[in-house]
């Protein structure tokens, strides 16, 4: 079943969105930001609000440049089709999403193999795991190009370390590193490090802007010149090169500049909401960041959430419930009266 699956639609207003942190709506700052943005056309580089967004991220993250994009998908797209050739593999974590909610653009689009490694429980890979998928030069073989990690995974915050050694075991085998940040912000809140301390490693990195941060379109791919001219070349043949994209990227600067600390409120939140779910005794509850799974036992009945106003996705098996800006002390206050009405 897929994440995007509904569960019951409640029949009255929606009290509180628990789907995702994708569905957050634009507040009324960012909106007056929006409306306000000097514009340009982007294709020709004209954009001053684009223009500040990549310059600005790019610098936060320590890499050279930085490349506007309309979501996440694309800019990880890009960044596998300027690191590899045709028959050049990426190697990655088979719950990681490049390999499970991509739809293999890399394989479909530019003839890019995608390499799948068991992931562990903290969301990593194996540094053996990692030199063991690395093929010899060999003309059966595809050649191993790119290692493409991810942070945060389902939520975990895969601790540095743990990151470092698969890096090392990367670097050792000749490959590129990207690191698909759709929530990197939620990474290093959790981790406690800073952006570069998590970027540094990284030849390129994807940043999402429309989850957690709250902008409504957008990614930004950080990187150095050579890699970003073929993502940009990349971007124009896949039709995301954008015109007078600056009320967009006006957006994106909003949610950098606001709504980073914030993420903190939501993983304090979530952490509050597993508690209690467990409590509650509903079934089994695991928490990472802004993210709460619940596996409900057999015979649990969670018809009480749409009857309060409570918008989730269908169990596959577990319920993911995403915490999120939208979801302030009121939404959140009948969160916790619809899960206690099912116990």
């Amino acid at each position: 079943m897929s994440q995007y699956t509904a569960a019951a639609m409640p029949a009255g207003p929606i009290a509180a969105d628990l789907r995702s942190d994708t569905v957050t709506q634009p507040c009324a700052a960012m909106r007056a930001a929006m409306a306000g943005a000097e514009v340009g056309d982007d294709v020709y580089g004209d954009d001053p609000c684009i223009n500040r967004l990549e310059a600005s991220l790019a610098e936060r993250l320590g890499k050279d440049e930085g490349l506007f994009v309309p979501s996440g998908t694309q800019s990880n797209l890009l960044a596998m089709l300027a690191h590899c050739g045709r028959g050049e593999e990426v190697i990655a974590g088979d719950s990681y999403h490049v390999i499970r909610y991509e739809a293999a653009g890399a394989s479909v689009l530019g003839g890019v193999p995608l390499h799948a490694l068991n992931v562990a429980d903290d969301g990593a890979v194996e540094a053996g795991d990692v030199t063991a998928a690395i093929k010899d030069d060999d003309s059966h073989h595809p050649i191993s190009r790119l290692l493409s990690l991810e942070n945060t995974n389902y939520g975990r915050a895969i601790p540095l370390p743990r990151m470092t050694a698969a890096i090392d075991a990367g670097r050792a085998g000749g490959l590129n590193l990207h690191l698909d940040g759709a929530r990197f912000f939620n990474a290093i809140t959790a981790l406690g490090c800073t952006e570069t301390e998590l970027a540094g490693p990284f030849d390129t990195v994807s940043v999402c802007l429309s989850k957690g941060l709250g902008a409504p379109v957008g990614s930004v791919l950080v990187g150095p010149p050579d890699l970003l001219a073929a993502a940009r070349r990349m971007r124009k043949m896949l039709g995301g090169g954008m015109r007078q994209a600056g009320v967009l990227a006006a957006a994106g600067l909003h949610a950098l500049e606001h709504n980073v600390k914030r993420l903190a409120d939501d993983h304090a939140r979530a952490e509050a909401l597993a508690a209690h779910l467990s409590n509650l005794g509903l079934g089994d509850v695991s928490q990472a960041t802004n993210m709460v799974f619940l596996t409900p036992h057999p015979g649990v009945d969670l018809a009480p959430l749409a009857d309060h106003g409570i918008r989730t996705s269908a169990p596959e098996p577990a319920l993911r419930l995403v915490l999120h800006r939208d979801i302030d002390d009121g939404a959140f206050d009948t969160v916790l009266k619809a899960f206690s009405a099912c116990a």
